[in-house]
C-alpha cells in the first residue's frame, strides 16, 4: 500500500491553491502515479509539469530513445512504477522485446543500434559511477548532438526523480499491470 495518500483539494494551503488547480486541470489531474506525488507541493509539481511537457513532447529525441532513457532510469532506480508504465510503451515505439527484457533482467543486451547503445550506456555509467568518460559522452553527443544531448540527460534525471519519489511512499503498481516486474 501507498504510504502517502494522494492529496485532496481541502488539504492545500490557500497560498497554492491556485498551483494546485493549474495542475488539477491539466493533462492526467491529479493522477496516481509518481507526479501525484509531486503535488503534495503544488508549485513543484506544476514547476516539474512543464519541465515533463517539453522533454515528452518538444524533445529533438525520438519517442524510442525518450523511452529508452525513462526504462534505463527505471532499471537503474528498481522503480516498478515507471518499468511498468514505460515497458510497453517502449515496445510499441520499437524497442525489441529482447532488449527490454534483458534491460529489465540484467541480464546480457543484444546487439544494440547506435542509439540504443548510446541511451543505455550512458544512463548505466552515470547511475553506476555517478560520471560518465569522455568515450561515452562522445558517443552520445555524436549520435544526439549538443541539444539531444542535454535533453537525453534532462530526460533520465527526471525519470529518475519520479522514480526517487514513487519508491520513497511505496507507489502501488496499477492492477491492470502487463509487465513482468523488475527483479530486485
Amino acid at each position: 500500500m501507498t504510504r502517502l495518500s494522494q492529496i485532496t483539494r481541502d488539504q492545500v494551503s490557500e497560498q497554492h491553491l491556485r498551483a494546485y488547480d493549474e495542475v488539477a486541470a491539466g493533462p492526467g489531474g491529479i493522477g496516481s502515479g509518481p507526479t501525484s506525488i509531486l503535488k503534495n507541493s503544488p508549485e513543484v509539481a506544476k514547476r516539474a509539469m512543464h519541465l515533463s511537457d517539453y522533454l515528452r513532447k518538444e524533445s529533438s529525441l525520438s519517442k524510442k530513445v525518450q523511452e529508452l532513457a525513462m526504462l534505463t532510469a527505471a532499471r537503474a532506480m528498481d522503480c516498478q512504477y515507471i518499468w511498468n508504465a514505460h515497458a510497453a510503451s517502449g515496445r510499441r515505439e520499437g524497442l525489441g522485446d529482447g532488449l527490454v527484457d534483458a534491460l529489465r533482467d540484467n541480464q546480457p543486451l543484444p546487439a544494440l543500434a547506435a542509439d540504443e547503445a548510446a541511451v543505455i550506456n550512458l544512463g548505466m555509467e552515470f547511475f553506476k559511477t555517478h560520471k560518465i568518460s569522455q568515450q561515452t559522452f562522445q558517443a552520445a553527443l555524436d549520435q544526439f548532438g549538443r541539444q539531444g544531448f542535454a535533453e537525453l540527460t534532462t530526460l533520465m534525471g527526471y525519470y529518475a526523480m519520479l522514480s526517487f519519489n514513487a519508491n520513497a511512499v511505496e507507489l502501488d503498481l496499477p492492477s491492470e499491470r502487463v509487465e513482468v516486474v523488475l527483479p530486485i
